[in-house]
């Protein structure tokens, strides 16, 4: 018979495991580092201009930066500032190399969610956040997963609960009660109404005085910050179920979209959501957040199954919320009934030659039209080795295997991304603006 202590010490165990993992992967003190891109990366693939232009403009432009020039003088190699810098300065063919951005918009805020596990939400969260770093974007994820996927591949390892989503959610609870007990005693009737009432054991904790950069934490990418996750954070559930028990009014499911509300509306361009596989108090947060709805699938029947479960399922809690709040809606930007500005679903660990892949493709494009993107992500060598070290593609140097083996690689996320990029600038416009 086994019980929990047996559990214990088997935790202890694979964290052991897990140090050594990271101490291969990462740098010795185990912190994640982001390497530098050669030249023919920086001017073919995230400037998409001539190689030979690019040298030209650098031996032109001495202002420009030069990054770090190999021993035999043949290659360059720009940090990721650097390739900001040359982003700002350079123009080609009096074009700017800056990426669109709707003029006086909040950042977009895309949800990779599914409640199917393995669909790759996180794959697809990591390499579409590090692919919009390159393209020039500032990024902030928002890890909603309690097993921390996304987190720990951005480097972060070591994260307390309190600056999770449940220390979000918590930190909303005691804000929102004071906000509508403040309310109730000025009431203009002047009848004071029950007060509702936090316990000390939750209060004590501090969470309100918590500011809102205390929960962000910078990652090896300078322009991507992340709202981190831990195994630690899955007991959210169960305490969100006590606080609305607490606070029935308390309308739990817009906390992260509220604290979201609270940030610069240019702090950022872009913030991306990693859903837990399962409809809950943080996926309904996620959700709720955001503009739009991107739900990957894996190739097979069962995924396909278990994605119209998860619309359907999506869908009814929606409802419940509209029919459950009707009205006005109290403090936050986002209205009911929850619209979203677009919603897409993503094929992932495709195979082209795999015919029931090509299947289910088809299948899954008949369903959903439009909504179905059209450039699946391919599973290839190189996307296996990407996830057994906790890095994206993008991260990988390209010295480390073949060429057209990463290059294969790139490519199926760059056109996803490409994709991705296209429709979120078009449902971008839709997002209420600065003084809406």
């Amino acid at each position: 018979m086994y019980t929990h202590e047996d559990l214990e010490r088997l935790q202890a165990q694979s964290l052991k495991m897990q140090s050594w993992i990271r101490k291969q992967t990462f740098s010795p003190e185990m912190e994640k580092t982001l390497r530098r891109f050669s030249s023919w990366e920086v001017s073919e693939l995230i400037f998409k201009i001539n190689q030979s232009t690019f040298r030209g403009r650098l031996a032109a432009e001495p202002d420009l930066p030069g990054g770090e020039v190999e021993a035999d003088g043949r290659q360059r190699w720009f940090s990721l500032d650097e390739i900001n810098e040359l982003r700002r300065k350079m123009k080609v063919n009096r074009k700017t190399l800056m990426p669109p951005r709707p003029a006086g918009k909040r950042a977009f805020r895309a949800a990779i969610a599914n409640f199917k596990g393995g669909a790759g939400k996180s794959t697809v969260a990591l390499h579409f956040a590090h692919a919009a770093a390159l393209d020039g974007y500032r990024v902030l994820c928002v890890d909603f997963d309690p097993q921390a996927t996304l987190s720990h591949s951005m480097g972060l390892n070591s994260v307390s609960e309190d600056h999770t989503v449940w220390g979000i959610m918590a930190r909303d609870l005691i804000r929102e009660t004071d906000r509508m007990n403040a309310s109730s005693q000025g009431a203009a009737s002047g009848t004071a109404l029950p007060q509702r009432r936090i316990p000390s054991s939750i209060r004590d904790l501090g969470l309100d005085q918590l500011r809102v950069a205390d929960f962000i934490q910078a990652t090896a990418w300078s322009t991507i910050d992340i709202v981190p996750s831990c195994a630690n954070a899955a007991f959210v559930e169960f305490a969100s179920a006590q606080y609305r028990h607490l606070n029935p009014e308390w309308t739990f499911f817009a906390a992260m979209s509220r604290y979201l509300d609270s940030l610069p509306d240019d702090a950022y361009d872009l913030i991306i959501f990693d859903c837990p596989p399962a409809i809950g108090y943080q996926s309904m947060n996620a959700v709720f957040a955001a503009d739009m709805l991107y739900v990957p699938s894996g190739p097979g029947y069962w995924e396909y199954d278990s994605t119209t479960s998860f619309i359907g399922q999506l869908a009814e809690a929606l409802g419940d919320l509209s029919d459950g709040y009707p009205g006005s809606f109290p403090a936050g930007k986002v209205k009911l009934p929850k619209t979203f500005a677009d919603i897409k679903f993503l094929m992932t660990r495709y195979e082209p030659n795999n015919e029931l892949h090509s299947a289910m493709f088809e299948a899954f494009r008949k369903v959903f039209g439009e909504r179905m993107a059209e450039h699946p992500i391919e599973m290839t060598r190189a996307v296996e080795q990407s996830g057994r070290f906790l890095s994206s593609v993008y991260e990988i140097d390209y010295r480390d295997m073949t060429r057209e083996t990463w290059r294969r690689a790139r490519a199926t996320f760059d056109r996803a991304y490409d994709e991705f990029k296209q429709t979120a600038l078009t449902a971008w416009e839709k997002v209420e603006t600065n003084d809406e």
